[in-house]
């Protein structure tokens, strides 16, 4: 039976950001089945988030996916390719706990995202009623809203000029978790293409983690795969998650240093 001590529904990875622990993610843009689930769950990975921006990936796979995850203990998110309140909802129907918002340029924009995501009164969402996160069960729709949205995730992206320049009303939105910084395509923006190790690049971090401190959110490192060095760098600054990389790189560089150990 169901209690107060006994939470209908938890999101590992947030409650170890509220611990004030790191969450490690690993990126979903190839494997399409439940075993990447597994695989990031043998490997240690707090969460994964397949990518729907940059892949073809179907939402029947995702919803599997995330499935998969939640009965693991890996906190699945997905990065959503825009605004669509309708498709936000269905990611969210389909088991996410989560999205993340490429491209965050202003504070209206995550507050939509957290409309798509939560439901009333905080948010828009119609409540679709014996949710996969909650293994098909039914509950009382008060009971249900409030497990969902107590855990469910939205994660802004950093990675614009404007988006840099509105970080600290980005960070003041209420129901927003995570400022993911996305430093390939902030890079870009800057003028500095591919330089992740630039000073321009260490200030935009520097001032992202700060607006997360100020308004109690988490700062989160992406970009940063192959550069661990940076990535503590930043845990040691105040950052919170990491996105390690994607299933693609992580093959590839397996297979290459395989294949090396033959020469």
């Amino acid at each position: 039976m169901n209690n107060e001590a006994t939470p209908l529904l938890r999101n590992p990875a947030k409650e170890k950001l509220a611990r004030g622990e790191t969450v490690y993610s690993m990126t979903a843009r190839l494997v399409r089945t439940v075993d990447i689930a597994a695989i990031a769950h043998s490997a240690g990975f707090d969460s994964i988030y397949i990518d729907m921006e940059h892949s073809p990936f179907p939402l029947d796979a995702a919803s599997q996916i995330c499935m998969a995850c939640n009965h693991l203990g890996v906190t699945p998110l997905v990065r959503v390719p825009g605004l669509d309140p309708s498709f936000i909802g269905r990611v969210m129907d389909s088991g996410a706990m989560g999205i993340i918002v490429p491209g965050v340029n202003s504070a209206d924009e995550v507050r939509a995202a957290v409309r798509a995501v939560k439901h009333a009164p905080l948010g828009e969402r119609s409540l679709a009623g014996s949710p996969p996160q909650l293994h098909f069960r039914s509950y009382p729709a008060d009971q249900t809203i409030r497990a969902l949205d107590e855990t469910s995730m939205v994660v802004a992206q950093i990675e614009t000029r404007a988006g840099l320049d509105a970080v600290e009303a980005i960070a003041a939105v209420e129901g927003v978790d995570v400022l993911l910084v996305g430093a390939n395509d902030l890079s870009l923006e800057l003028g500095i293409p591919g330089q992740i190790d630039h000073p321009e690049l260490h200030k935009a971090y520097l001032r992202i983690i700060e607006a997360c401190r100020v308004n109690g959110k988490t700062a989160g490192v992406g970009g940063l795969g192959g550069r661990p060095d940076l990535i503590r760098q930043y845990l040691e600054l105040g950052a919170g998650y990491v996105s390690t990389g994607n299933d693609i790189s992580f093959l590839s560089a397996a297979a290459a240093q395989k294949r090396m150990q033959f020469d």
